[in-house]
């Protein structure tokens, strides 16, 4: 993802405005190597700039999201989590704390290409335990 100065070029080449709390936003997000959801932006920068909104967040991380900035990953059921990188990868989903991480596995010898069906991208997602949480000190 780009810097929050980038960003704020690249906003008002779009004809978006820049306020100060998407630059707080973009600011959260910049290093940011997590896969967090919109609450939890929203959480986070509310403790010092009370005057944003959700609704804010959400349209500033869908405009990320339309521009390339971001990809969103959906969960089936679960919040939309956004993750700063864009290349093409995998994720690790914990069932037990939620945790995100991404995986780089190479799916590239995979043959989707049965009834005619021809994918354009891939994502998968697998479903466990991370390490903290399967570890046995950790109680149930």
């Amino acid at each position: 993802m780009r810097t929050p100065s980038e960003l704020t070029v690249a906003f008002r080449e779009r004809g978006l405005k820049n306020t100060p709390q998407r630059q707080a936003i973009f600011a959260h997000l910049h290093g940011n190597l997590g896969h967090p959801t919109a609450e939890s932006v929203y959480v986070s920068i509310v403790k010092d700039m009370p005057s944003i909104s959700l609704r804010t967040v959400y349209q500033t991380l869908n405009d990320l999201v339309a521009m390339g900035e971001l990809t969103s990953v959906d969960l089936e059921g679960g919040a939309v989590r956004f993750d700063p990188n864009i290349a093409d990868h995998h994720h690790a989903l914990c069932r037990r704390c939620g945790s995100l991480a991404d995986l780089d596995l190479d799916l590239s010898s995979l043959s989707l290409q049965l009834h005619g069906f021809h994918p354009d991208s891939m994502q998968v997602v697998i479903h466990g335990q991370c390490a903290s949480c399967s570890s046995p000190s950790e109680t149930p």
